[in-house]
């Protein structure tokens, strides 16, 4: 059975048809899945979620695009509800320099505060990285993320970045991008990682993989990203599902 690590099933995108987007996903053999808060609103709607279906976990943190808008409160707020017993980790928390609307300085506090907040709660953290790969590395390792690992979310990078991630104790996620047809590095990375350091995820409604390119993604496609790993890799469909799977509950501490 799949596991999606990481939907926006809070995102305004499915607020007619989210009971069928759901069923879309139990049809196509996704078992569970994390959904991700990431401000005041989405992770108001996580923990509503989570409290609906059994099968759904949530992620919750602030996003490095509206750290200015983070508050102390906001992560006093984010420290309570960390002990729900089906919140498995805080973020997606990290940089992106893509976007400008927060200072580099302030999304680099913000990013600190959360490692510092998921090593006290003792949750895995999940990474979201724009454009900031260095910086994200280095802050890592200075605030010893390895204590408590997580996730590289919809991983770009190269082998040797994914590797230096593994190293910190981190798992690399694979989304849509792996099955574009000029996506190299996502394809290298498929191939040289070890199965038992990869996780699968659509980061819906963003990101759909081929065929769905550019229209609405969400979690029953994760099961063409499994696909296309199997087929990287010339191994069965089904190993990439059990480990992945398997990868993904050691991590978050599901049973």
């Amino acid at each position: 059975m799949l596991f999606d690590t990481h939907v926006h099933l809070n995102d305004e995108q499915y607020d007619q048809d989210l009971k069928e987007v759901i069923q879309n996903a139990l049809n196509a053999g996704v078992e569970k899945m994390v959904v991700v808060g990431f401000d005041r609103s989405t992770i108001t709607k996580a923990m509503d979620l989570i409290e609906e279906y059994d099968f759904l976990y949530a992620s919750i943190g602030w996003h490095p695009v509206d750290a200015i808008d983070m508050t102390e409160n906001d992560l006093h707020w984010i420290e309570e509800l960390s002990s729900h017993p089906k919140v498995v980790a805080l973020g997606e928390m990290g940089l992106d320099y893509h976007w400008d609307k927060s200072p580099k300085d302030i999304q680099k506090d913000v990013f600190r505060k959360q490692i510092r907040l998921a090593k006290k709660v003792n949750l895995p953290i999940i990474i979201h990285n724009r454009e900031a790969t260095q910086d994200i590395v280095e802050i890592l390792k200075e605030e010893k993320a390895d204590q408590v690992g997580g996730i590289m979310h919809c991983f770009s990078g190269s082998v040797d970045t994914a590797r230096e991630c593994i190293n910190m104790n981190f798992f690399i996620s694979l989304g849509g991008p792996v099955t574009f047809k000029n996506a190299k590095k996502p394809k290298e990375v498929a191939k040289e990682i070890p199965l038992s350091h990869l996780l699968i995820e659509t980061d819906c409604p963003y990101l759909a993989p081929h065929p769905y390119r550019g229209k609405r993604n969400e979690p029953a496609y994760v099961k063409l990203v499994a696909e296309q790993i199997a087929e990287i890799k010339e191994i069965a469909y089904e190993e990439v599902v059990a480990q992945t799977s398997q990868n993904a509950k050691k991590l978050f501490g599901i049973n």
